[in-house]
């Protein structure tokens, strides 16, 4: 049985190393400012205290070096170059592979993170970084049962005095309200440390007209009197640390302070309003008590800067002043369960509707009425339950980023990623099933997609690759492009490798998008020596069997000396889809709406026949194959003649081809329900549904039922004669 508290810091690591690495993006821009350094720093801090909780040394360890260097960086004692910018980075991708084995149980190769550990060095010289072991930020305080006498208040312990307790100097940012921290709740647990006597500096708040509710105006000073370490006052302040001005020094009057008078809660500084920008807290109060009141700023430039900062936040606070939204961990099981409940409310709606239609003559509109509103609000909860499971690309697009500089290392390439479209959602099983086509798309972008420095010099480019990655919805669906400024797909040598590789015929004449398909033949490489990235002919067959998997369909644009574009369309959720009835051999099917194009009642004129069993439709001067369903999925098949029911669609392997059905019954929405746990994989189909009249109708896959998902291309599929004639056209 697994460690609850212990998945609940994995899990909240994942959300720190995400912010880590949005933070290290931000910085590598011309402009960031100094939160976005602080936020990266308590990122790392924040893994390394957790980490040290479980004694997991490894991740505490080199948490510790990151920590350090960016302790520097933030303090501005160290520049950051692009040498260390480019250090961080690579330090974040090996805590993030760190943060992976600690879950796993496993140990990092030792000289994998000596090397990681040898740079981080190098950022701040030899000897600036000190070993830590993982218990360093834990001090316990044991609890004692011995009866012996109490010794007196002020013994000294090896002739020394004993402290007589600590002056804080305490002075909260705009950004720890913004995180939903409370200065009284710090003052109570101080209070638990010994006696407290608290003064607030009220010399900073202006007069009403010019109060700027997001600004923080209090600062406080704290006479502690306690026998606690200055450790145990700091770890009050843990998790506020870098949100707020704190000096903490010795108090050294001996002088017993008056009774210490508890801190009305009422009387704490008043939460800014959490949709308000906050500004950055100007310099308050000198943080000792002794400071002199004249240092504040003056209450015109305190309103002067409240009004400017109120019109045009600055950089980067929008987000800090937004009060985090609530969330709620919820175990993936128990969503899959809610989505076939609301599943099935759906097919019960349609049963029920179509019962009412079948049983009644005359037309009641009450009733009838009532079943629409049915539908609708069974609709909204389905759309409801479906945003549940729905989670931004965002992740996905960091997890990329990290490829791009791992390709680029080892082919000695120079490429970033440009991203676009990360708040794009998507169910969540897409994201996780799209993760490994995507990497190998990154992947081929950088090895195969863009020339190396000397070509790019020589063709005017930039020596700095671009590989562009984007997400957006369109028409039900999601969008993702992988674009690269490479050289383009050299089409010659793609069909040349083809041909020997015997992929296609010797004689085989290809349009250029048939060539463009070639890529995702089993086999297929256009790599002349195996490397850690390219050269064994598995790369994009496996990116389109795990797209055509989720329901989704890949397709290739190119232009010579610009580069390279991938495009994937998949479903928005894997649940529910939009499909058009139809009648294919008496039997009744489902065909996914994305992959209709048009329905078309063609002319008897149109059809051509070629060789002995395969027919093209010409439509708006071209040629498109004609595929039978009936007969690719085993149905009696007459022979087709007349003017049959097209639909034209658009597959992996023959692009736009034209399936042939008996008739069109209906359009709706249906609930996917798959096949592969009972019945394994059946050829041509995806999965099953339920129709309103309770009869099961099969999904059809129009790709496989084409021949692209079994990745044979359209030259192997045609005769010799059909396929003469599809290349002359």
């Amino acid at each position: 049985m697994g460690n609850p508290i212990l998945d609940t810091f994995f899990e909240e690591t994942e959300e720190l190393l995400e912010s880590l690495a949005e933070g290290l993006e931000s910085m590598q821009g011309a402009e960031f400012d100094k939160e976005t350094v602080n936020s990266v720093f308590r990122a790392v801090h924040s893994i390394k205290g957790g980490a040290g909780a479980f004694k997991l040394n490894e991740l505490v360890s080199f948490a510790h070096s990151f920590e350090t260097v960016l302790d520097e960086v933030r303090s501005e004692t160290l520049e950051l170059t692009p040498q260390i910018m480019h250090t961080l980075i690579r330090s974040a991708d090996h805590l993030t592979d760190l943060v992976d084995a600690a879950r796993s149980g496993r140990s990092m190769p030792e000289d994998v993170s000596a090397g990681f550990l040898s740079a981080l060095q190098a950022c701040l010289g030899e000897g600036k970084i000190e070993a830590v072991d993982a218990w360093d930020n834990f001090e316990f305080a044991a609890v004692t049962l011995d009866i012996a006498p109490i010794e007196e208040p002020g013994a000294e312990a090896e002739g020394e005095a004993a402290p007589a307790g600590f002056s804080i100097a305490f002075k909260p940012h705009a950004a720890l309200y913004a995180n939903g921290h409370e200065p009284a709740l710090l003052f109570a647990a101080l209070a638990d440390l010994g006696q407290m006597t608290t003064t607030v500096d009220l010399s900073a708040v202006p007069e009403w007209d010019d109060l700027n509710p997001t600004e923080p105006y209090l600062s406080w000073t704290i006479a502690l009197r306690t026998d606690e370490s200055e450790i145990a006052v700091q770890e009050v302040f843990e998790f506020v640390h870098g949100l707020c001005d704190l000096v903490i020094s010795p108090l050294t009057d001996p002088t017993p302070p008056a009774k210490a008078e508890p801190v009305p809660e009422a009387k704490a500084a008043p939460a800014p309003a959490p949709q308000a920008a906050a500004p950055t807290a100007p310099a308050g109060p000198s943080a000792t008590a002794e400071a002199p009141k004249a240092e504040a700023p003056t209450m015109s430039d305190r309103a002067a800067a409240a009004v400017a900062a109120l019109k045009k936040p600055e950089k980067g606070d929008d987000a800090e002043a937004k009060a985090p939204k609530a969330t709620l961990r919820v175990d993936l099981d128990r969503v899959d369960r809610l989505i076939n409940a609301v599943g099935e409310l759906i097919i019960n709606q349609a049963m029920i509707a179509q019962r009412l239609q079948d049983m009644t003559s005359t037309r009641d509109d009450d009733l009838v009425m009532h079943i629409e509103d049915y539908r609708l609000l069974a609709r909204d909860i389905q759309e409801g339950v479906m945003a549940i499971r729905a989670q931004p690309v965002k992740s996905l697009f960091q997890r990329m980023s990290r490829i791009v500089r791992e390709a680029a290392d080892a082919t000695g390439k120079m490429a970033e990623l440009v991203t676009s479209g990360e708040g794009t959602e998507v169910d969540k099983t897409v994201v996780e099933r799209l993760a490994d086509p995507l990497t190998h798309m990154i992947r081929n972008a950088v090895d195969h997609g863009l020339e190396n420095r000397e070509a790019r010099a020589a063709s005017g480019k930039p020596a700095m690759g671009t590989i562009k990655l984007s997400a957006s919805h369109r028409s039900g669906s999601v969008i993702i492009t992988v674009r690269d400024d490479g050289a383009g797909l050299n089409r010659p040598k793609i069909l040349e490798i083809a041909k020997r590789k015997n992929l296609v015929a010797q004689d085989a004449e290809l349009s250029d998008s048939e060539i463009d398909q070639l890529l995702f033949m089993p086999g297929f490489s256009t790599a002349a020596t195996v490397s850690n990235l390219s050269g064994r002919g598995v790369g994009l067959d496996v990116v389109r069997n795990a797209v055509t998997a989720l329901g989704g369909r890949i397709s290739i644009s190119t232009t010579p000396g610009q580069g390279t574009e991938f495009t994937i369309m998949l479903p928005l959720t894997l649940a529910v889809m939009d499909g058009m009835v139809v009648t294919v051999g008496g039997q009744t099917l489902v065909v996914p709406i994305t992959s209709i194009i048009e329905t078309i009642r063609p002319q008897p004129s149109d059809l051509h026949r070629i060789g002995t069993d395969e027919t093209l439709l010409s439509i708006r001067g071209r040629m498109i194959p004609v595929v039978d369903v009936s007969r690719a999925l085993g149905f009696p098949s007459p022979e087709i003649t007349g003017s049959p029911l097209l639909l034209l669609v658009e597959s992996e392997g023959l692009g736009e081809c034209a399936l042939v059905v008996d008739g069109v019954q209906d359009q709706r929405q249906v609930v996917i329900k798959s096949l592969e746990s009972n019945f394994g994989s059946v050829p041509g189909v995806s999965a099953a549904t339920v129709l309103g009249d309770g009869r099961i109708a099969l999904i059809l896959d129009p790709d496989a039922v084409a021949g692209g998902r079994s990745g044979y291309h359209m030259p192997n599929i045609l005769s010799n004669a059909g396929r003469t004639a599809y290349a002359n056209v």
